[in-house]
């Protein structure tokens, strides 16, 4: 998996999808599992100061099974950002695309979302719209190859779907157990 980072994201996006599928390996359901923090720079600042360091700059996504975007305000600029659209490009071809929040932004600019349905943060629906078939306001939704999630705190049950989706109903229902998560209803298959 490559965890995408950007200045300006938004780190719970990131966090609760992380925590969510790294108990795979955390608990050895998945025991080859392995991921990567692929920055657009090797050190990166969130939307609220902290500092996160990449273990890879820009890499070729093409070779990663999960690509992983967080949104954040820096998004809405990001899309413009011809270097970096481009880099996220590279991930066309890989199994899962997932994306919470306006990460969905980054997909859409990519051209991933052409003939998808999608959704973002509630508060951004409507940014969505012009880079997908539809746009459906849920907590998380899979349509193919491509999860996107709502905002902030719908990372966490985007991680569950994904679990869910990569071993069954049941592990995901342990994974919610042990991070003491009682909201999770399962995502919309589309």
């Amino acid at each position: 998996m490559a965890f995408i980072l950007f200045d300006g994201m938004t780190t719970l996006d990131l966090a609760g999808f992380h925590n969510a599928v790294t108990w795979l390996k955390k608990r050895e359901i998945v025991e080859e599992l392995e991921w990567e923090y692929c920055g657009d720079k090797q050190e990166v600042t969130d939307d609220r100061g902290m500092t996160i360091k990449a273990n890879r700059v820009m890499p070729d996504l093409s070779g990663y099974d999960l690509v992983f975007i967080p949104g954040g305000m820096a998004t809405r600029q990001l899309i413009h950002k011809c270097e970096f659209v481009a880099w996220i490009q590279t991930a066309k071809s890989v199994p899962f695309k997932v994306s919470v929040c306006t990460g969905a932004l980054i997909w859409g600019a990519a051209g991933v979302l052409q003939d998808k349905k999608a959704t973002t943060n509630p508060l951004a629906l409507e940014l969505l719209e012009p880079f997908c078939k539809e746009v459906v306001q849920a907590r998380a939704v899979r349509d193919g190859d491509v999860f996107t999630s709502g905002g902030i705190t719908a990372s966490i049950d985007l991680g569950l779907f994904v679990v869910e989706t990569l071993t069954n109903k049941e592990t995901a229902q342990e994974v919610q157990t042990w991070m003491d998560y009682p909201y999770y209803q399962g995502g919309m298959t589309l």
